[in-house]
């Protein structure tokens, strides 16, 4: 298996984030903070383009765009304008180091001929009407001191604790969401929390109609289906904001911002909705279980198919990504295992059908022992079987396919 930097970091690092309550003072202080930084991000966006355009009329003289040159332009920036100096010099050192990793990545992907589709794209301006306030501080530009959060440039925060920093943190993001919330995340070097082993194992498969089936009814995540408890809501504010849409190229009017802001609190709510009950099964199924074979289920295909929406209320993504971490939290072992012909291969026997099942067929009959039950259920089993975990299963010999691979 290769693992790629970002999940490193992610096994080494884990994030914690707060609700902040913040008086008016904060907040104009906060968003004065933030006009600096997006200033100082423009203006690396212009440096870029120019750097660009340099390069390409006299190829023969080329300039250079990194993160040196950068920190200069800053330097000088904060030399010859007051209001700039009036901020703090770590989050704007951060905005450049955040534009400098951007580029950079930009850069990667077209040297690696990367699809139109799966490019970062050059970094873009940030206009205030669009883009959301987001201040990243280093350790030397926070600290922690009764119960309070204090930023550089004397900016004090009150924060909702909803649970203990695990360890000191290392760097913090103030932000502030579409609906208007702001936000403290706090980077804290990742701690594993074993857990007393139970001697079980379960096998997981993905599903439309159930989210998750497993091979213990009683782990078994049903359909929430917060959208479509929600969904008459949503019409009505989407309606809403049909009736006030501008015409294109005019400026949104301060009704359709009215109406806008109610449906995204709506939209809101229900993703909060589906990553609760994720990792509400999730802690479940890893308490339980000292080793989850889970299918290596990627939904992203289901968008073009008429279960779109299903799927998307199912969030099949947002769960198999909250059972990983938790595993890797608690030291549970979670092998994934290649969804090809799962729902094809017999878990008892082992054989696999000619053709494959359609959606309406919610049986699966095996026509070489006669075994019969329910499709995802087999399915559940198989994933154990691939993944060497059922010894009753086929001798414990492993049905045809692709290798298991180790969530990170």
């Amino acid at each position: 298996m290769v693992t790629t930097q970002r999940e490193a970091d992610e096994a080494v690092h884990a994030r914690y984030t707060y609700r902040l309550r913040l008086s008016s003072t904060a907040r104009t202080v906060l968003l004065a903070e933030w006009d600096r930084c997006r200033w100082v991000w423009n203006e690396c966006v212009a440096k870029s383009k120019a750097v660009h355009t340099h390069n390409t009329v006299h190829p023969a003289d080329k300039q250079t765009c990194g993160p040196a040159q950068l920190d200069l332009m800053l330097t000088e920036a904060r030399r010859v304008t007051p209001w700039l100096r009036e901020g703090s010099s770590v989050v704007q050192q951060q905005i450049v180091r955040d534009f400098g990793c951007s580029r950079t990545k930009a850069h990667k992907d077209v040297k690696d001929r990367l699809p139109l589709r799966q490019r970062a794209g050059m970094p873009k301006w940030k206009e205030k009407r669009e883009a959301d306030p987001t201040l990243n501080y280093t350790q030397r530009g926070f600290r922690l001191k009764g119960g309070r959060l204090h930023l550089a440039g004397g900016i004090v925060l009150t924060v909702v604790w909803s649970r203990d920093l695990p360890a000191e943190p290392s760097s913090v993001r103030v932000y502030r969401d579409s609906i208007g919330h702001w936000y403290a995340s706090f980077v804290v070097p990742a701690q594993v929390q074993p857990l007393p082993p139970t001697g079980r194992v379960i096998g997981v498969d993905w599903g439309v109609k159930q989210t998750a089936t497993t091979t213990s009814d009683a782990h078994d995540l049903p359909h929430a289906q917060h959208g479509k408890k929600a969904r008459a809501k949503l019409s009505r504010y989407g309606r809403m904001m049909a009736r006030r849409k501008p015409v294109k190229g005019q400026a949104a009017s301060k009704g359709y911002r009215e109406a806008k802001h109610p449906r995204a609190k709506a939209y809101k709510k229900v993703a909060r909705q589906r990553q609760d009950t994720g990792r509400k099964w999730a802690k479940k199924v890893v308490n339980d279980h000292d080793v989850i074979a889970v299918e290596d289920f990627r939904p992203r295909f289901l968008t073009k198919t008429s279960m779109a929406r299903k799927a998307a209320d199912a969030a099949i993504g947002a769960t198999k990504k909250a059972l990983i971490e938790m595993g890797r939290k608690h030291a549970r072992a979670v092998h994934l295992v290649h969804p090809a012909h799962t729902t094809m291969d017999c878990a008892a026997c082992g054989a696999r059908a000619k053709h494959a099942l359609p959606l309406s067929e919610r049986t699966y009959t095996c026509t070489a022992c006669g075994v019969v039950s329910p499709r995802d259920r087999n399915s559940a089993r198989v994933m154990l079987v691939r993944a060497g975990l059922d010894p009753a299963g086929v001798e414990g010999a492993r049905p045809p396919g692709p290798l298991v691979r180790e969530a990170a």
